[in-house]
């Protein structure tokens, strides 16, 4: 019978990547074998800063009964290391279960392909948090148009506002706009449209509330409404609620409409402001003569109160 390690990986790797960026001759240059675990390294910049300890267990249990299923994949550095491009929970949980080799399809990637590849494969995971897929998103799009993320970010409102007619469009920049929307198409997941609309907000988010989401604690759409919440302490108070009792979103919105505080309709001012709308809109206090005479009336008592 076979060894494990004998039996060697084969194919070509494809994946989202070669339609978003292009076929390259590196995708060729692919071969599979096994490498120890201290040869690999992670690379300097990583997609993924979470892992959900939960399904990390999940994994490690799965690759105690059965192995490692998938190859990772890596590129080759100098010295018969390499660097870990796809795969880091499947790298993370065979070194808690203390393997000492895995399989691995070695690829010639350059810097920027293996950031590319990172981020695809990122993306794809379907236990990804709506934060690490909006930052991954953003890190994609600027690699591809070669701008800075906030650059990138500003183009995805100007493309909003000119969608909504809000300003003209600039027929010069319509390829940087065909190649956003090839992006969102190669990837999947959701239109451009709703990226802008619904992502890119969660990154304004208080610093407490994204962290519950990275951590996959709060859906994105409760987050955004206990961020309205403004008092810290009150707003910290409701997350930790929502999260101990999985309060729903209408549940959410109850507390936070019972935080806001009740107006003092009693008050001289207000009786004075509610009255003015009211008076100005109604029809039949300037109709009627009688009416208006008195209203003049109380308006010069006002008037004199005032010189007083």
């Amino acid at each position: 019978m076979n060894r494990k390690r004998e039996q060697a990986y084969r194919g070509k790797i494809t994946s989202p990547l070669d339609n978003l960026f292009g076929d390259s001759d590196s995708a060729d240059q692919t071969a599979s074998n096994w490498v120890t675990l201290d040869s690999l390294c992670l690379p300097a910049q990583q997609p993924r800063r979470y892992f959900d300890p939960q399904k990390m267990e999940q994994l490690v249990q799965s690759i105690k009964a059965h192995g490692i299923l998938e190859p990772l994949l890596v590129r080759p550095l100098p010295d018969r290391k390499y660097e870990l491009v796809a795969g880091e929970r499947r790298y993370r949980a065979a070194t808690t279960v203390g393997l000492t080799e895995v399989p691995v399809t070695v690829r010639e990637l350059s810097n920027d392909e293996a950031l590319q590849l990172s981020l695809v494969e990122n993306l794809q995971r379907e236990d990804l948090n709506p934060v690490e897929e909006t930052e991954g998103i953003l890190q994609l799009l600027s690699l591809k148009l070669q701008k800075a993320v906030p650059e990138v970010t500003a183009l995805l409102y100007r493309m909003m506002n000119e969608s909504k007619g809000n300003v003209n469009r600039n027929v010069t920049v319509s390829q940087e706009d065909n190649a956003v929307s090839e992006v969102f198409t190669s990837l999947g997941l959701m239109k451009w449209e709703s990226f802008v609309r619904n992502r890119l907000p969660l990154l304004n988010l208080p610093q407490d509330i994204l962290e519950a989401l990275r951590q996959g604690h709060t859906a994105y759409t409760k987050a955004q409404a206990i961020a309205q919440v403004k008092d810290k302490e009150k707003r910290k108070l409701l997350l930790e609620e929502a999260i101990e009792s999985d309060l729903s979103l209408t549940e959410i919105r109850e507390r936070i409409n019972a935080l806001k505080p009740v107006p003092d309709t009693q008050s001289p001012k207000n009786l004075l402001q509610s009255i003015s709308t009211r008076l100005t809109k109604s029809k039949t206090v300037w109709n009627d003569p009688k009416k208006l005479k008195k209203l003049t009336t109380l308006l010069q008592q006002m008037e004199a109160l005032l010189e007083e």
